[in-house]
């Protein structure tokens, strides 16, 4: 197999340069070129603290600068070239550099290594796509809230075990995947707050002799602080698994959503509909309308964790510190994001499109002796029988209706007596949907006031910091 000439970067060890298939596993810019604008940011961070501690001239310093946003210039054109031999995004960059400027683009890697700047790079990507990402999660929150708001009053089944358990509101219903995404957003954010300290500076694994100025370029760049351990600073990536494991959550929050959008869909349900903009047809089945967008959101949350399991396998045996294993973080990383971004959207998308059968939904409520609660609470309440007791006589009295193909309300008040002696007409106020609704007030409960009021303050709170 052909050899090739050594790499200029960093063959001066080396007489040869290595094999087609050396090249070819060993090189990441086709993916790591992903991370062009945090590298060029960090470079302009690091020799602006170089010229300012005298380890480069201010000369220098300036052809460096200069040379970098015209590099940028040509990376936004399209006219940039990369280069496969050179491996990576920063191997590229510093190359072009040097094309470009002379002598004073090789100055620039002063004090630094791959290793300290990969990681720093990774940190900065990572951090701005959390921004991002917080911000569509608040504008899907949104989405739901509004439509919490619009759907207070409209009554569903609640399900446990997808048996008809207890009626509820649709508005309830959509609220608590925003409780689900606020928590998800809070993940995003207490990583974003883990991971903003500054590796650069640490250089290959053991710091520098240069005199450098690490809480400058943890400043420049926004970081809290410098990480104060070298050792931890390149060969870590604990910030990108948790990144990870907050976007596989969240995934599986949307899977979830995503499942029950499909399940409202289908004819024996038909609780919802979407448009023609978030459904597609069928080959041979003229009359099939298929929530493709959802059954797409449900099944990514493979790619999505996947990727969390295959981060957490390259990492869980590397010895410090830095090893080439680590090459394997940032495609996983990229693919994911780029997953949730898709995602996200596309579930904001489905949630303002679709629009709730509520006749169904009501007809439905009250299905599976759902106020069968209800009618326990009123006996503890009422009668001030023990619950137990109580849960025995409904008990008796579901068994009934079902054995009679009667719903509670319409159970006859001799029967109800003939179980529990006590019981009275006014049992008949409580057996109702609405009347199970309108009682559930209790904080975090279904009931339409209570959703009108978290709706609400959902959407004041959302609207005030987007």
């Amino acid at each position: 197999m052909n050899q090739k000439s050594a790499n200029q970067q960093w063959g001066g060890r080396f007489k040869s340069g290595p094999s087609t298939i050396m090249e070819q596993i060993n090189t990441s810019i086709d993916f790591d070129k992903n991370l062009w604008q945090q590298d060029i940011l960090s470079s302009l961070a690091h020799s602006e603290m170089l010229a300012k501690q005298n380890i480069i001239s201010n000369e220098d310093k300036e052809k460096i600068h200069e040379g970098l946003k015209k590099i940028e210039k040509e990376i936004l054109t399209g006219e940039f070239h990369f280069d496969k031999t050179l491996e990576d995004i920063h191997m590229n960059i510093e190359a072009r550099l040097a094309e470009r400027i002379g002598e004073a683009g090789k100055r620039l890697h002063t004090a630094r290594s791959r290793n300290d700047q990969v990681a720093t790079d990774f940190r900065l990507w990572i951090r701005q796509h959390i921004d991002e990402l917080v911000s569509r999660v608040r504008h899907l929150m949104l989405n739901l809230a509004k439509r919490a708001l619009e759907y207070a009053d409209t009554a569903m089944p609640g399900f446990t075990h997808l048996q008809s358990a207890q009626p509820i509101t649709f508005g309830h219903h959509l609220l608590a995947y925003v409780e689900m995404l606020c928590r998800d957003q809070g993940r995003l954010n207490d990583t974003r707050k883990r991971l903003n300290e500054n590796p650069l500076g640490a250089a290959a694994l053991a710091g520098t002799s240069f005199p450098i100025d690490r809480q400058m370029t943890a400043k420049l760049l926004k970081f809290d602080r410098p990480m104060a351990n070298s050792l931890d600073a390149v060969s870590d990536r604990d910030f990108a698994l948790e990144y990870l494991s907050a976007l596989s959550i969240m995934a599986m929050h949307l899977s979830r959503m995503a499942e029950e959008i499909i399940i409202w869909c289908s004819p024996p349900f038909s609780f919802i509909k979407l448009s023609d903009a978030y459904t597609t047809g069928s080959s041979i089945m003229p009359q099939k309308r298929n929530p493709d967008a959802a059954e797409l959101i449900r099944a990514k949350l493979g790619r999505i964790s996947g990727a969390l399991i295959g981060l957490l396998t390259v990492m869980k045996g590397l010895p410090l510190a830095y090893a080439k294993d680590m090459q394997e973080d940032k495609e996983q990383v990229f693919t994911a994001t780029n997953t949730m971004i898709l995602c996200l959207d596309a579930s904001a998308g489905m949630i303002a499109d679709l629009k709730a059968n509520q006749d169904q939904m009501a007809h439905w409520a009250g299905s599976g002796f759902s106020t069968a609660t209800d009618l326990a609470d009123w006996l503890v309440k009422e009668l001030k029988l023990p619950f137990r007791t109580a849960h025995h006589v409904t008990g008796k009295i579901v068994s009934y209706a079902e054995q009679h193909n009667l719903t509670l309300e319409k159970v006859p008040l001799k029967k109800m007596q003939e179980i529990e002696p006590l019981i009275n007409t006014s049992i008949y106020s409580v057996l109702s949907v609405q009347a199970s609704l309108a009682s559930r007030t209790s904080e975090g409960g279904t009931a339409p006031a209570n959703v009108r009021k978290s709706a609400q303050s959902w959407i004041n709170q959302l609207k005030d910091k987007s």
